[in-house]
């Protein structure tokens, strides 16, 4: 093969067979990681791009993308547990810096701090962490609107006041402005399942492909050895 630029490539069948398995099996790897992904929340699947000249670059020839496609919503009635239902999402505080999460199961710890599922502070749409100065004994008695805006009833006047806003963003980590929150539910994985599965018959027909035409050429080369060797 000659790639233009001046480089030149000899191959032969054990290597392209070998590359073709390597290949089939990050195709594998993909589908995989959605299967398992399917019934997470806020779960995003894997799409699978493969450039020019696979044949030669085996596994190095493919690259994988986030699919930003917003997944199934659930209604759950938990007033803490929120949905983007756009291409946006939640943001909250790490060690490591600010990340991005579609899983919306929120909760308050005994200081007011608004948390994700793993313990991690919520941030507001100005970047600081969510706090409440008063936890309420329902928590029912917390709106949140579609735009983020987070009120609590208080009880003495029996009005909702307000708390902060939630801030959210896009893939990027830049915020928007435009929020499409529902309050008491949760978006699933965007992954069906049956279409993961079809997408897999397709690798696995290719590897054993390639796995027979590995036998093929490596008896081929026991042969030629053997007679060198007599």
């Amino acid at each position: 093969m000659k790639i233009y630029g001046g480089i030149y490539m000899k191959d032969d069948g054990l290597s392209t067979a070998i590359r073709g398995m390597h290949l089939q099996s990050e195709f594998f790897r993909i589908g995989s990681d959605n299967v398992a992904g399917a019934s997470k929340v806020g779960y995003q699947g894997k799409k699978a791009v493969l450039s020019s000249f696979a044949e030669y670059l085996g596994p190095y020839a493919l690259s994988e993308v986030k699919d930003t496609t917003p997944g199934r919503i659930q209604q759950t009635g938990n007033p803490l547990d929120l949905a983007c239902a756009n291409e946006t999402y939640f943001q909250y505080q790490t060690p490591e810096g600010i990340k991005l999460t579609k899983d919306g199961r929120f909760q308050l710890d005994k200081d007011g701090w608004l948390r994700t599922i793993e313990g991690h502070k919520v941030l507001s749409k100005t970047g600081s962490p969510i706090k409440f100065q008063q936890i309420p004994d329902d928590l029912r008695n917390i709106k949140i609107n579609t735009d983020g805006e987070i009120s609590i009833l208080n009880k003495l006047t029996m009005e909702q006041e307000p708390v902060d806003t939630i801030g959210v963003a896009s893939e990027n980590g830049v915020a928007v402005s435009t929020a499409d929150i529902k309050q008491g539910y949760v978006e699933n994985s965007n992954i069906t399942l049956q279409e993961e599965y079809l997408k897999l018959l397709a690798p696995r027909r290719t590897f054993q492909a390639c796995r027979q035409m590995f036998i093929i050429q490596n008896s081929a080369l026991s042969q030629v050895v053997s007679k060198l060797g007599s």
